[in-house]
């Protein structure tokens, strides 16, 4: 099988836990873009947070954000699909996230916004070790519920706690009671995003519309949040340090991601 797509979640995947693209990685992915193979980030970072990761690898193809809630061209810089949250699912998930542990932040438009500036520590520390112009724009909402007023577009709230009973909990009664999509995308994070969103299903629109099929493309991922492409790719790759539900479903297993798996994979299967 000759594939024609590769697909790559970021966060656990073609990123190592520092944020970087291994050079090995780089290096295959560039052999297969020269060669004529399109490649794609598939992703749960909203757009403004793959500045450079896009350009690191030079691509010309859109990315698919917020776990398939919307694609985005850099070049056209503008949306190209997307199902964003309502005002009113998004007020109503916020009445069952207010007042608790759960940290959660909201992605909208071109920012994402924050109520408590430890919730976004680690954001911020990453962000400020960019160069300007890669900075992803972050900012300090006083009030969430009056936020979703002033904005286009909701895509989604990131949410984290190390309470994971509560984290399940909520995010339960959120998906029994709103009708909504809770995916965990790290162990101690889920994404609450509009019902029937997913990197599959986005992924999939964007192959199609290229006359071509999910049986061209591979794809790599870690999290719960990749079993939708995984298991719709003509070659689903789990990493190594992905979960054991996402490697037990995936075709084949590769090293974890501080180690060159995914070009090891494309070197085997790609090119």
């Amino acid at each position: 099988m000759s594939y024609r797509v590769i697909a790559l979640d970021l966060d656990g995947t073609l990123l190592d836990p520092q944020k970087r693209i291994l050079p090995e990685s780089l290096a295959a992915l560039n052999e297969a873009r020269q060669s004529g193979i399109k490649v794609l980030i598939v992703t749960g970072r909203h757009h403004v947070a793959i500045h450079p990761f896009y350009q690191a690898l030079q691509l010309d193809t859109p990315a698919i954000c917020c776990n398939g809630t919307y694609s985005y061209d850099y070049h056209e810089k503008k949306v190209l699909a997307s199902n964003p949250l309502s005002i009113q699912e998004a007020s109503q998930a916020l009445s069952y996230l207010q007042d608790t542990e759960i940290q959660h932040l909201m992605y909208v438009d071109d920012a994402i916004l924050y109520q408590f500036p430890h919730t976004v520590a680690r954001t911020l520390a990453w962000s400020d070790s960019l160069p300007e112009h890669q900075r992803p724009n972050i900012q300090q909402a006083e009030n969430f519920q009056d936020a979703i007023h002033n904005v286009n577009f909701i895509w989604k709230f990131a949410t984290s706690s190390p309470n994971l009973v509560k984290l399940r909990e909520i995010s339960e009664q959120i998906e029994k009671n709103i009708g909504l999509e809770c995916e965990w995308s790290w162990f101690d994070q889920i994404d609450i995003a509009k019902k029937g969103n997913s990197k599959g299903m986005r992924l999939q629109q964007w192959v199609e519309s290229q006359g071509m099929s999910m049986k061209d493309v591979i794809a790599f991922g870690d999290n719960y949040n990749d079993l939708s492409m995984l298991g719709s790719a003509g070659l689903g790759v789990a990493m190594g340090n992905g979960v054991d539900a996402v490697k037990d479903r995936a075709d084949i297993v590769t090293r974890d991601n501080t180690q060159p798996g995914i070009a090891e994979v494309l070197r085997k299967y790609v090119l």
